[in-house]
């Protein structure tokens, strides 16, 4: 249940009466299904909605676009960034995106409510250059078997920490000869990655045979949480040496995979993938090589055409 319960008003226009819903009730149903990490911001998120439309003695439920566009504006004068703004609008947008397919509202107000454009300039997070990343492995391997699969697989495939931390040991398998995980992303998706083989190098002898139970587990054998990994990654950029290691999180580790992968050429559509986001301009900021002259497009397309047939 969310925190702010809101009376229901007298119903109008977008929603019918007879299947009227408080937002607590969709919401609960609504938020089945994603991973931890997910339900906790959305309903942050959602939560935080819902106070506001109590401050304006506004039902959730009948909000129609000029509310979504004030909620917006106050936002954005109260300071906050335009990546936090965007993702509170994403929230709602995808709470009433439910409401609507579950037959609850008629109209999604969010639809025609411009969102805040996201800088593609470069991500606010800490991140890892290519030797930081290169110590941050070594310092992990010696540290545990843990420690250096739980690097290798952050570093190598650019996880959300929480589904790194969501995965079992059963989500491990092979798929046309490669051998993968299979995670749950944002908004609830099943995705199987592949795993290299530097990767498998740390992670088998850390398993060591188990075949069920948390990929990362404690000594307990219950599932490693985001705080022990966030100290985790702080104490061992510490031991390997990384600048600014005081100030590193798990995030700093995707946000170097991305980079990395961007840095090696990787194509955007496939690098979009890579970090699972919707939006290709999320990971065009990740990209801090943007504006090279040296991978200007003029020069393929000169080739392209110039190029005997």
């Amino acid at each position: 249940m969310l925190t702010t319960e809101i009376a229901l008003p007298a119903v109008t226009g977008t929603i019918s009466t007879h299947r009227a819903m408080p937002m607590t009730t969709i919401a609960a149903q609504w938020l089945v299904g994603f991973t931890e990490h997910t339900e906790v911001a959305y309903r942050r998120d959602l939560t935080h909605f819902a106070a506001w439309c109590d401050d304006h003695d506004l039902d959730p439920m009948t909000a129609r676009p000029p509310h979504i566009a004030t909620y917006t504006a106050e936002l954005t004068d109260a300071g906050l960034s335009t990546a936090t703004v965007s993702r509170r609008l994403s929230a709602l947008s995808s709470f009433y995106k439910y409401a609507v397919l579950e037959d609850h509202l008629e109209r999604n107000p969010t639809l025609k409510v411009r969102r805040p454009i996201v800088s593609t300039k470069d991500c606010a997070t800490v991140g890892l250059t290519r030797e930081d990343a290169r110590r941050l492995l070594v310092a992990a391997a010696a540290h545990s078997p843990r420690s250096g699969a739980l690097i290798a697989l952050l570093l190598a495939n650019g996880l959300r920490i929480g589904d790194a931390l969501a995965a079992d040991v059963s989500d491990l398998g092979t798929t046309r000869g490669h051998r993968t995980l299979t995670v749950t992303r944002k908004g609830g998706r099943r995705v199987t990655i592949p795993l290299a083989p530097a990767t498998l190098t740390a992670l088998d002898p850390y398993l060591a045979g188990r075949t069920t139970g948390p990929l990362f587990q404690t000594r307990t054998g219950r599932r490693l949480d985001q705080p022990a990994a966030f100290r985790l990654v702080r104490s061992l950029a510490k031991a390997a040496g990384v600048e600014n290691a005081e100030r590193l999180s798990p995030r700093s580790l995707r946000h170097g995979a991305i980079t990395a992968a961007l840095d090696a050429g990787v194509s955007l559509r496939d690098v979009q993938d890579f970090a699972g986001h919707v939006d290709p301009r999320t990971t065009r900021r990740y990209d801090r090589a943007e504006y090279s002259l040296d991978r200007h497009a003029t020069y393929a397309v000169a080739a392209y055409f110039t190029a005997e047939p």
